[in-house]
């Protein structure tokens, strides 16, 4: 299931996430913000298979808990409220938010002991990579 993506991860890369945050509608003093801060994500599940994402950092953390395929609102470090469903799509952890008749959508998935994430709008694509903390 999910327990390949159990941890702690340090973002190692990130690359056009500046694009991205553009498209989704973040401002530019959260995206300067954003573009600096190097975050942990750490990846748990609970006795009762609900999984957490927590994105841990400096400047803010914030964490959604979740069961598979059910959706949940969510509010995202940039401030939106989203209608988020998280699915696990041929080993990949699939996000996709919804929210004033937009959609992105975050694929991620463990390659190489890596773990990478793909925040995708429209024909925008943001690829940031973390590595397991020992």
């Amino acid at each position: 299931m999910v327990d390949k993506f159990v941890g702690t991860w340090k973002l190692q890369s990130s690359e056009n996430f500046d694009d991205y945050m553009k498209a989704i509608g973040v401002g530019f003093a959260i995206r300067q913000v954003g573009n600096r801060t190097k975050p942990n994500l750490i990846v748990s599940v609970d006795d009762q298979g609900k999984v957490s994402l927590k994105n841990q950092s400096t400047f803010k953390t914030t964490e959604i808990k979740f069961q598979l395929n059910e959706p949940f609102e969510e509010t995202t470090a940039d401030d939106r409220k989203t209608t988020t469903v998280i699915s696990l799509d041929n080993g990949k952890l699939v996000q996709k938010q919804s929210w004033d008749g937009k959609e992105t959508s975050i694929e991620r998935e463990v390659t190489d002991g890596k773990l990478i994430a793909k925040c995708i709008m429209g024909e925008v694509v943001a690829v940031r990579t973390y590595v397991k903390d020992a």
